[in-house]
């Protein structure tokens, strides 16, 4: 496809830091406000080991792009990378989850700043947690902020977000401090987690939102094409965010589970309900002062989140839009501010759209929706490296990620694992939808001139590995020990059921790499050139 001459760049203006304090704006969010005390119910005092498992996991699919990132340095990368290696039918599909994922996340971040602001504003929210209708303007105001922010400059935006995220670790550090002089060594033999053991350590994975809280290592790959020297900043930026961030949230979690006056544990870690864990927590130990510094944060930490992920998700649609499935417009940059301003205008309407009082109200809901909708498009990731490395093993890639042979399987298990730990309720509601969205596909692919007959049905042979994945998702999250039903009902108990969802996930992952494009297709036409 031929560059548009009339259409605007994106403009290289991130150095490193920049994207390391995008990815750790995003996982210091309002993920950690939330996933100790949850981990610690799902886990008790071993929560901590479901914060390593989550870390690895995002570990090693964020080694992937950062191969990926720095080969092709393109803007909205996890939307275009499936497109280019496995055709029009993967990267329909992967476009239309990013889409809903990404623009779920500002609608929770929003939700938690309009939750804590309730301490100080009661009439802000319901007592079922649901927001009045001061609630909902309050929630529909912070999204125009982030509306504003973003359409304005990609440079004030990267400026801004380095200073909150600053900030943010101001307040998680203190917590930690405070908390550690409450310590109480006694609370890790305290049981009585649900389910506890190791479903429970799996389950909090997912479940707890620790997943959720380390999402924020695609910043960097999605900001790739705004980046000064990608080769180098992809990688270190997402290293660097994951094992802070997990150095933050791993002392978090044992703070947490230390402080907790034992005398609250009389029922064991499933029967400790906190509303908002830290400040309820901290005037549980007298400490006042924390508890108001807490609230505090709670509105500044998700409202800097939401506003890397407005940013993130009008690049993904425009990424989307860029591979041809979606409405031209959305692929147009402005050439003045390098900024794709109509995507921004449809993610202002899509975060909106999330928040209508309808099935996903809880904010815990929307973070398994989420995080299990992210997961699905991270499992191509895997696929399309060593797909690439099959294909074109003579592309420049300026970061090669060693013993990939080992590493992306690896990472497409952990993948496939994060999606099935979130149970039955979330993947029997969003595999149909996704499976049903190929509807949409056919419709543009019939509409458009740019494929023919032929095209779609080499696409089509390309993608059947992700389809029937899906599908296999679906069943085996069916028969699992998260499935439906009690625990009798299930045919595959815990942890067998994990280790046999991880070994057949493999099958898929080696159909996926054979499957690739023969001759893949590269475009990196919407990026100022670097020279």
């Amino acid at each position: 496809m031929a560059s548009n001459q009339n259409n605007g760049t994106f403009k290289r203006r991130l150095n490193t830091l920049d994207l390391t304090f995008l990815g750790l704006g995003s996982i210091i969010g309002s993920g950690w406000l939330y996933a100790a005390a949850t981990g610690a119910q799902y886990a008790g005092p071993y929560a901590w080991i479901s914060w390593i498992i989550g870390a690895v996991i995002i570990m090693m699919i964020g080694l992937v792009y950062a191969e990926l990132g720095a080969a092709m340095p393109v803007a909205g990368g996890f939307v275009r990378y499936p497109d280019f290696t496995h055709g029009s039918v993967v990267g329909f599909l992967i476009g239309f989850i990013s889409m809903l994922a990404y623009s779920a996340v500002i609608s929770i971040e929003s939700q938690a700043v309009r939750g804590y602001l309730e301490y100080w504003f009661d009439s802000l929210g319901h007592k079922d947690g649901t927001p009045t209708i001061g609630g909902f303007s309050v929630q529909i105001g912070l999204i125009l902020l982030f509306f504003i922010l973003n359409y304005w400059s990609v440079a004030l935006f990267g400026k801004i977000n380095t200073f909150l995220t600053v900030f943010k670790f101001v307040v998680p550090s203190i917590i930690i401090i405070v908390l550690f002089m409450h310590f109480d060594a006694s609370n890790f033999a305290v049981t009585g987690a649900s389910p506890g053991g190791t479903k429970g350590i799996f389950a909090a994975v997912t479940g707890a939102g620790i997943v959720f809280a380390f999402n924020g290592f695609r910043q960097p790959i999605e900001f790739a094409g705004e980046a000064r020297r990608p080769e180098k900043s992809i990688p270190f930026a997402i290293i660097y965010s994951v094992l802070i961030g997990l150095m933050v949230y791993m002392l978090l979690q044992i703070a947490y589970i230390g402080a907790v006056p034992s005398g609250m544990l009389s029922d064991g870690w499933s029967g400790l309900h906190f509303d908002s864990p830290w400040a309820d927590l901290a005037t549980a130990l007298g400490v006042v002062w924390l508890a108001n510094l807490v609230l505090v944060d709670a509105v500044i930490s998700p409202s800097a989140t939401g506003n890397i992920y407005f940013s993130a998700t009008a690049r993904s649609l425009f990424a989307w839009a860029k591979n041809g499935y979606f409405f031209k417009i959305f692929r147009k940059i402005d050439k003045k501010s390098g900024l794709p301003r109509a995507a921004l205008w449809l993610t202002l309407v899509l975060a909106i759209i999330w928040m209508l009082p309808y099935r996903f109200q809880a904010w815990a809901d929307l973070v398994d929706a989420s995080t299990s909708l992210k997961a699905l498009t991270f499992v191509v990731g895997p696929v399309s490296l060593m797909s690439l490395r099959k294909k074109l093993p003579e592309l420049k890639r300026p970061f090669l990620l060693k013993g990939a042979q080992v590493v992306t399987p690896l990472a497409f298990v952990g993948a496939t694992l994060v999606i099935y730990w979130s149970k039955w309720k979330v993947v029997s509601f969003i595999i149909p939808i996704i499976i049903l969205s190929l509807i949409l596909y056919f419709i543009a692919a019939y509409r458009s001139s740019s494929f023919s007959k032929e095209e779609v049905k080499l696409h089509l042979k390309s993608g059947w590995w992700l389809i029937i994945y899906y599908l296999f998702l679906l069943a085996m999250s069916f028969v699992g020990s998260y499935g439906p039903g009690t625990k009798t009902d299930h045919l595959i108990h815990a942890p067998w059921d994990t280790l046999v969802a991880a070994i057949l996930s493999l099958i898929f992952y080696y159909w996926g790499v054979h499957a690739g494009l023969d001759d893949p297709n590269i475009e990196m036409d919407d990026v100022e050139s670097t020279q």
